[in-house]
């Protein structure tokens, strides 16, 4: 009888939600509630608590179709009941290889005007809310969305960690976007993007005592690429869609498609710095493999001397010696950059790629993305733009065993240029070739979806640090934001480990921190930017652990650090755990760090030292709480057994 009333009530409660027009969906753990609702105007409104106190205040949901209006004077239709929704996947090109994901489901069906039908489809996991929309109607016929009104309302006392989007057409060669602007960190939530441009995904927040990292799944041809508005009034951050330059000229640049029809997932991470950082929701959400050869596709680490050597190190003898080293370091692969058909030309690369087999080694060829969406005079192009090219060229490539490609320099996120990263990669798998993209957008989960793609820039990178001085000072600092920002979901193409230092230009970053960047930073393939020759001068317990760093991650803990000051982080493969830290400020720190997660307490460290490089080496035993110092612009990499 009890039982009886209790479940009367909990009816009678959910009845009076529906006349409200407002329903709950909480997390499994029941920390995290999303609240949605349908104001007397019929405008959609969504909110988000974590453990009662409110994140994310009243914020927008709903969107313009070029034929219909989903953005006013809805009506509410019906709404599911919370439903399980449960996923496992593996995924190499990733921190974490088994993945396991776990959501509270839940459907809001309204109508418009004109009687049209709208899906707001929300899942609340223990460390995040994620949201779409889906038109459930048919249509032969194509739909535009003109505009989102989607938002993240945030408290006005909130700070956030946000990069600029840069316009469209400006920069070198006017290759820009490419999502390579610095951090503006801990910031007052509400200040304008200084370019004009909006900010670009993930945009990471501090609301309430509370972290949220926002990011989208990327979209499955149909939609475009989205940025966060310039302004944000009060805190008020909207989604906005791409630059009207930011397409293949003459294709879609909004999204447009057939009915039915599903947006891209909006995401938002929600917790501690721990959960942020711990947290896989950008792949969660991502569609599952479409290629089915993905054993063919090997995560590695590669030499590549263009970083450090630049242009008139793209000829043949080099990049044999940059073969022998890659070989000498037991790693994978050797980029040869730009221009490579012109300097060593085609006939020749065959013979290097037979040489480089030899020593179990593997190329990567550079290609521009090509298309008059760039200036840039850098070859070889063209060969990516229509799939019969690509079979072509990716046909060859496979006849004399290479493995992979850089692509570089894509035009922006319009829906047509997003798609052109499907079409290459489609292409790509094909033939066995895995594909790194430069000059390029955000994953934003590609890499579950395509598990050929190892890697894309869309990052501030070593390259930079080779430029100017400006770039070298701050290096530190920017280091440290990007484990709780850019790299959170997605692997990153930073080029670390410069052990010996940017040529040219006073360091701003000690050895030691430069080799916990191998580990600290996730990307598919990791190039690194050290040469043959200064690797050589190295310490020998840092040239072998260099030798046995891992191709791929199992696990990631979070164990200390704050975005923009300090991180350490630990990563996992097999039985071993490799624990990286960094200081991102000019003075040192003295951390106590819990490692009782790890099987063992052998524990050899490599930090700051007298060594070659300025090197030490040394073994902690006994205990899992260490006491660690962290000199300025330093660092730390531990391995435990």
């Amino acid at each position: 009888m009890k039982k009886h009333i209790i479940l009367s009530l909990i009816a009678l409660c959910s009845v009076l939600q529906l006349y409200a027009k407002e329903v709950e969906v909480s997390s499994p753990d029941k920390t995290l509630k999303a609240s949605l609702t349908l104001n007397s105007k019929g405008q959609l409104f969504y909110r988000i608590f974590k453990n009662g106190q409110q994140v994310l205040e009243y914020s927008k949901l709903g969107l313009i179709r070029a034929d219909q209006d989903f953005l006013h004077q809805l009506k509410f239709v019906s709404v599911s009941k919370p439903v399980k929704v449960t996923d496992h996947y593996q995924l190499a090109v990733a921190k974490r290889f088994e993945n396991n994901y776990e959501a509270n489901k839940l459907v809001f069906t309204v109508s418009n005007a004109q009687k049209a039908l709208m899906e707001v489809i929300f899942q609340v996991s223990d460390d995040g809310v994620a949201f779409r929309y889906h038109f459930p109607n048919k249509s032969s016929g194509l739909k535009e969305i003109t505009s989102e009104a989607t938002s993240f309302n945030f408290p006005a006392e909130a700070k956030a960690w946000l990069q600029p989007m840069a316009v469209a057409k400006t920069g070198w060669s006017q290759t820009n976007p490419s999502y390579e602007e610095f951090y503006e960190k801990e910031i007052q939530v509400g200040t304008p993007a200084p370019l004009k441009a909006g900010w670009v995904y993930p945009a990471l927040f501090k609301s309430n005592g509370t972290w949220v990292l926002i990011t989208e799944t990327f979209p499955d041809k149909d939609y475009c690429g989205t940025r966060l508005s310039t302004e944000s009034p009060a805190g008020e951050y909207t989604v906005t869609f791409p630059d009207q330059r930011e397409v293949i000229p003459g294709k879609a640049l909004n999204p447009i498609s057939t009915l039915p029809w599903y947006s891209p997932w909006r995401i938002l991470a929600v917790g501690s710095l721990k959960t942020i950082v711990e947290s896989t929701l950008g792949t969660d959400l991502a569609k599952p493999a479409k290629i089915k050869n993905v054993a063919d596709f090997k995560p590695g680490i590669s030499s590549w001397s263009w970083v450090m050597l630049k242009d008139d190190s793209t000829v043949y003898d080099v990049q044999k010696k940059f073969i022998d080293y890659a070989a000498d370091m037991n790693w994978d692969y050797c980029l040869v950059d730009a221009d490579w058909h012109k300097k060593i030309g085609r006939d020749k690369i065959a013979e290097l790629s037979k040489y480089a087999q030899t020593k179990n080694v593997a190329l990567i060829l550079w290609y521009n993305s090509a298309g008059n969406w760039n200036t840039v005079p850098y070859g070889p192009k063209d060969f990516m733009l229509t799939e019969a090219s690509r079979d072509k060229e990716f046909a060859w490539l496979q006849s004399i065993g290479v493995k992979g490609v850089k692509v570089d320099f894509f035009g922006g996120d319009g829906q047509s240029m997003m798609a052109y990263y499907e079409d290459i990669l489609t292409s790509a798998a094909k033939y066995g070739v895995s594909v790194n993209c430069h000059g390029s957008t955000l994953p934003r989960g590609l890499q579950r979806t395509f598990p050929n793609l190892m890697t894309m820039e869309a990052i501030r990178g070593m390259e930079f640090r080779t430029f100017e001085q400006k770039d070298e000072n701050v290096a530190a600092s920017h280091i440290a934001t990007i484990p709780f920002t850019r790299n959170v979901f997605d692997p990153m193409d930073y080029t670390p480990m410069a052990l010996g230092g940017v040529p040219r230009f006073e360091r701003g970053t000690t050895s030691a921190m430069e080799l916990a960047t191998a580990v600290l930073f996730q990307s598919g393939v990791t190039h690194m930017a050290e040469t043959p020759t200064r690797m050589a001068k190295a310490p020998a317990y840092v040239q072998d652990l260099l030798k046995h760093l891992p191709k791929h991650w199992d696990d990631i803990r979070f164990v200390d650090g704050y975005p923009g000051k300090y991180c350490v982080l630990a990563r996992k493969a097999g039985n071993k755990w490799y624990i990286a830290g960094i200081n991102g400020e000019k003075d040192s720190k003295e951390l106590n760090l819990d490692l009782s997660f790890l099987p063992s307490t052998s524990i050899t460290m490599i930090t700051e030292g007298k060594d070659a490089m300025g090197f030490s080496s040394a073994s902690l035993q006994g205990s899992t709480k260490v006491k660690v110092t962290l000199n300025p612009h330093g660092g730390f990499l531990m391995l435990s057994q």
